[in-house]
C-alpha cells in the first residue's frame, strides 16, 4: 500500500488507473494517491446528479462529505481534454471511467468513446496533469444476455485496457488491498504462490 505520509512532486504528467470491482476499495485508493501529491485536486465526479433515486444521492452524499475541503468538485462535465487544460498541472481524480463510459454510451459509438478517452489521455499528458483514474472490471462475470449490455461491457474493456497502456501505474484493488500490477510504466510480473 502507498504510504500516505510521503508526497509526490510535481514533475510531470502521471496516470494512475485504479481497477477493481465493485466496493473494493477504488476510491478511498484512488483519494490517498492524491492526498500526496503537491497539486491542488480536482475531483471529477462523472455521474450526473441529476435524475437520481434516494440510495444514488445518498451516495454521492457520502463521497461529498469524504473529500477534503480544500479539493475542487467537479460535476456534470464530461470533456476530458478540456478539463485537462482547464486544470493544468493541477492532480484530476476522475471517479469513475465506468460512469463516463454510461454517460457517453448513450449518444456516441463506441469508437467515438474510445476516440474521445484517447483524446483526453493526451490532453492529460500535455497538461501536465497527474490524473488518477477509477474504474470498475466488469468483464469477470456472467456474459450479459442482451445486446446492449455486452456493447457497453465490451467498451469499458476497451476503454479500461486503452487507460492501462497509457498509465505508468496501474493498481488492482482486491477486497480493500491494493496490487500494483504497473508500476512507473513497467508491468509486475506474478509469480505462482508455492
Amino acid at each position: 500500500m502507498t504510504d500516505p505520509s510521503k508526497r509526490l512532486e510535481p514533475t510531470h504528467s502521471t496516470i494512475d488507473l485504479i481497477i477493481g470491482a465493485c466496493r473494493s476499495g477504488k476510491s478511498r485508493q484512488a483519494e490517498i494517491i492524491a492526498k500526496q501529491t503537491m497539486r491542488p485536486v480536482v475531483y471529477v465526479a462523472t455521474c450526473r446528479t441529476s435524475g437520481l433515486d434516494p440510495e444514488m444521492q445518498d451516495r454521492i452524499r457520502r463521497h461529498q462529505q469524504d473529500r477534503p475541503a480544500e479539493w475542487r468538485t467537479v460535476e456534470n462535465s464530461f470533456a476530458l481534454e478540456a478539463l485537462a487544460r482547464d486544470h493544468r498541472g493541477s492532480t484530476l481524480l476522475i471517479d469513475c471511467l465506468t460512469m463516463w463510459i454510461s454517460h457517453l454510451f448513450e449518444d456516441h459509438s463506441s469508437e467515438a468513446v474510445l476516440r474521445l478517452l484517447d483524446q483526453g489521455l493526451q490532453a492529460i499528458r500535455n497538461n501536465d496533469i497527474h490524473a488518477i483514474i477509477v474504474s470498475n472490471e466488469v468483464g469477470m462475470g456472467i456474459v450479459p444476455v442482451d445486446a446492449d449490455t455486452r456493447r457497453w461491457r465490451d467498451l469499458v474493456g476497451w476503454a479500461n485496457q486503452l487507460v492501462s497502456r497509457n498509465a505508468d501505474n496501474v493498481h488492482w484493488m482486491v477486497a480493500g488491498i491494493p496490487l500494483q500490477v504497473k508500476s512507473n510504466g513497467i508491468n509486475s510480473r506474478f509469480l505462482p504462490s508455492s
